[in-house]
């Protein structure tokens, strides 16, 4: 009898815990033989993460400023930024897969208390009224005002890579990765009626100041970090970390993205 022994990938393998991502894991440990991420981190290439794009981004929060590379395959709904699922030719597929690197923003808050928070989105951060009473924002860009008074549901700081995902669904445009650019989209805005948003400069900062704060609260949140009963909140680009991505070269987040834009 010959025991076939399996083949040695140099990365982690880590998933969601839904059935689908959990038979996936099973089915690829069948094959290969990963590495621990607790014991071998000297030696670890990058991170092989099963699931959606909402595990995908748990993940790349987990491993923040780690400089570890992720390959992720979808397991789970949408895939966005998930490579397709298939057991075998995983050596190949990570040896020739290509780098996207993403940098997260950086938000600041202070609260009706007085107190400070800070957190990191891939995706997005954003401003939400907390009742029934839509919120008032003053929007200043750069230190310039640039929008005195805005009546909404609140707004939102969009990144490239999260431009498709709830930017998208709010009406704002999508990013391609290289642009360098961040969407300013307002959720529901009611004054100016016709105010659609804008496209900035990644290097931009941006302050938002809530008007009425105690009677219209608002929350903000950075992807998974929700502050409530804001009053100001400033969002700026943060690259003292850098996020990787790995890709299949026919499966590029880039040319997604593109797609994207004209999916009917």
């Amino acid at each position: 009898m010959v025991i076939q022994l399996k083949k040695k990938i140099p990365f982690a393998l880590v998933s969601d815990d839904t059935e689908k991502a959990a038979s996936a894991r099973v089915a690829l440990e069948e094959q290969y033989q990963f590495l621990d991420l607790r014991k071998d981190k000297r030696h670890l290439s990058g991170i092989i993460a099963l699931g959606g794009d909402g595990f995908m981004l748990h993940t790349l929060h987990r491993f923040m400023g780690k400089n570890i590379p992720v390959y992720g395959m979808n397991r789970g709904t949408v895939g966005f930024l998930m490579n397709r699922f298939r057991v075998g030719g995983l050596e190949e597929r990570l040896a020739t897969a290509e780098a996207t690197t993403l940098y997260p923003l950086r938000m600041f808050v202070r609260t009706l208390d007085g107190s400070h928070h800070e957190a990191l989105a891939i995706n997005e951060v954003s401003l939400h009224r907390q009742t029934r009473q839509a919120a008032k924002l003053r929007i200043i860009v750069d230190h310039v005002v640039r929008m005195e008074e805005m009546i909404c549901d609140g707004i939102l700081v969009a990144t490239p890579a999260g431009s498709s995902a709830y930017n998208l669904s709010a009406n704002g445009p999508i990013l391609p990765l290289v642009s360098n650019i961040v969407a300013l989209t307002p959720i529901s805005v009611f004054r100016p009626r016709r105010w659609r948003g804008a496209l900035l400069p990644s290097n931009v900062t941006l302050h938002f100041d809530v008007i009425e704060a105690q009677k219209r609260p608002v929350s903000a949140v950075a992807d998974f970090t929700e502050v409530r009963n804001v009053t100001e909140v400033e969002v700026s680009e943060y690259r003292g970390h850098s996020l990787t991505l790995l890709f299949d070269p026919e499966h590029k987040l880039e040319e997604r993205m593109l797609k994207e834009q004209f999916a009917p």
